[in-house]
């Protein structure tokens, strides 16, 4: 099994950087594999990608160094073995509130007797020709855990205790809406969690994510000491470059036309 680049880098103490994958289109891999980022991340929790359409997008990154991290729509051991088996070396996993919760992702990311998953990993064991794979899977798949609501903020070191949490990701708005201050990023309640929540990952070894929307936040990021740095999304990417041909055009961008 290939190891997995971004654990190395992360137990190294070091930054990694990736965005956001939410276009079904192998183009846009391809395109932004050889922008330098350490990782991406499908999404599967809010974007409409499927099962098929992630391996397609996986398979667009071969023979690169980017590692291919999965966000699945839920913490759900059937969802969970899909992606695994497609070749994933991360899941990402929303609605971790606690720690029974964060024990559950772990068993259905491990092999028994860790775990409860299931055992054909297909297209993640070089469909057949990988004959360590089962063996090496622990040590190289990431299990992250989303912080995104007030209830795993104060179980956060309880969450990430749990032996086989790799780390945790936070996601500002999800946070901030839990909060009942939706989208206000830079409130003081909301800033005061995020700290908690960092504080805590650093105290256990526990590398921290964060999505940022900005180039400033990225900074912020960084500084404050998070090492799994989302770059925003890929449709981020095309309405930035959009809205800066339009400012320089001196067009007026248009919405909800």
């Amino acid at each position: 099994m290939k190891s997995n680049r971004v654990k190395e880098l992360l137990q190294r103490g070091e930054v990694t950087l990736g965005p956001w994958i939410t276009i079904g289109h192998p183009d846009v891999v391809e395109m932004l594999v050889h922008m330098g980022f350490d990782w991406m991340a499908f999404d599967m929790e809010h974007a409409p990608l499927d099962i098929r359409t992630v391996q397609n997008l996986m398979q667009a990154a071969n023979g690169t160094e980017v590692t291919p991290f999965v966000r699945v729509a839920w913490n759900d051991i059937v969802l969970i073995k899909q992606v695994l088996d497609l070749g994933t070396q991360g899941l990402v996993i929303p609605w971790v509130n606690t720690r029974e919760d964060a024990i559950r992702a772990v068993r259905a990311a491990r092999y028994p007797p860790q775990g409860l998953r299931g055992a054909g990993p297909r297209r993640a064991a070089l469909y057949g020709l990988d004959r360590d794979y089962m063996a090496q899977a622990a040590a190289q798949i990431m299990i992250i855990t989303q912080i995104e609501t007030t209830e795993a903020v104060e179980n956060a070191e309880n969450i990430l205790e749990v032996e086989g949490v790799d780390g945790f990701f936070i996601g500002p708005t999800d946070l901030s809406t839990s909060m009942s201050i939706p989208g206000q990023r830079d409130h003081p309640e909301l800033q005061r969690a995020i700290r908690k929540v960092l504080e805590i990952g650093k105290k256990l070894g526990k590398p921290g994510g964060i999505m940022c929307h900005s180039i400033n936040e990225i900074k912020r990021a960084v500084d404050d000491g998070f090492k799994f740095v989302a770059a925003r999304s890929d449709f981020d990417y095309l309405t930035w470059g959009a809205d800066m041909a339009l400012g320089a055009s001196g067009r007026p961008r248009k919405v909800n036309e």
